[in-house]
């Protein structure tokens, strides 16, 4: 499987001939973009409340754009169509190595004992056969996004190295389009057993304090009953805020000033747009994904 940026910025029903000018120009807008791995509705709903926030700082629309997976928002920072996204860990490297100069990060988020890493980890029914890991040789296991840490590139690297080799011990694997839509797959059926992501940090009845686990207990959509964990990766660094690099200098202030207070002042923002609970956001440098573009540069090297 080879990782790939791809899905124009266009496909969002975003244009170059964006009203937002670049540099030292003022803006006339600043947009949002919204990873896929969650319906549309609920993205939308989970972060109207950084509308509001951002129209209050900067003065200007603020627009939501929910690209219909990772790779449409990654093109959109890439082409200079968005202004501020908060990514995963491997499609900032996709961007990072695509174009180092695209997107600057300033913050991770912390989790509630105070890492500022998660884990993918992989489920499968409760109801079914499939106890352990070795129970899926020879099964299907569904990936999320071919753009996503957790749910594509750390499973893909880190399980062959533990003797599980994606190509030979899984008989079958598949993109489900999401995170959410990878776990209604193990729901329903569709696939034997699939990756997410959680903060592995509180209780497992709770889906954990935060990640897709938890919106989906949040939203009615799982019973943590109904799951087995099979496999939970190492600790993987969250996932940067992201500006474009071009903003203006005060917009960009103003941004990184709005976001680090939330926690604070707004916490209920915090946890709708964040997804559970956390302890707050963190500053930090580029070289904190390091490791992360590494193995991401080395996946597409390698062809898989």
């Amino acid at each position: 499987m080879k990782v790939s940026v791809f899905v124009a910025a266009a496909a969002m029903g975003i244009t170059a001939a964006s009203s937002v000018l670049a540099g030292s120009e003022p803006i006339t807008e600043f947009r949002i973009g919204l990873l896929g791995g969650e319906n549309e509705a609920d993205r939308i709903a989970n972060n109207t409340c950084l509308v509001d926030r951002f129209e209050a700082v900067l003065g200007v629309p603020v627009k939501l754009f929910p690209a219909a997976d990772y790779a449409g928002v990654m093109e959109g920072l890439l082409g200079g169509t968005l202004d501020y996204a908060e990514l995963g860990s491997s499609s900032y490297a996709g961007v990072a190595l695509a174009d180092p100069k695209a997107v600057e990060p300033f913050a991770t988020t912390v989790q509630t004992d105070g890492s500022t890493g998660y884990h993918s980890v992989m489920v499968s029914r409760a109801d079914g056969p499939i106890k352990t890991l070795d129970d899926m040789k020879g099964k299907h296991l569904g990936f999320a996004d071919p753009n996503s840490t957790s749910g594509y590139l750390i499973p893909s690297v880190t399980l062959p190295k533990q003797g599980y080799p994606i190509q030979t011990f899984f008989g079958e694997t598949s993109f489900s389009g999401g995170h959410e839509q990878n776990v209604l797959a193990v729901l329903n059926g569709d696939v034997d057993a699939g990756v997410t992501w959680t903060s592995g940090v509180g209780e497992w009845e709770e889906g954990y304090t935060s990640g897709n686990l938890r919106k989906m207990v949040d939203k009615g959509l799982l019973d943590m009953n109904d799951l087995n964990l099979l496999w939970t990766s190492p600790l993987i660094p969250n996932g940067p805020l992201v500006l474009r690099t071009t903003l203006p200098q005060d917009v960009k202030d103003k941004i990184i000033a709005s976001v680090m207070s939330m926690p604070e002042d707004d916490p209920d923002c915090f946890y709708s747009a964040e997804g559970g609970e956390l302890k707050g956001f963190a500053r930090m440098e580029p070289s904190f994904w390091e490791d992360v573009i590494a193995a991401r540069k080395a996946k597409i090297e390698n062809n898989n």
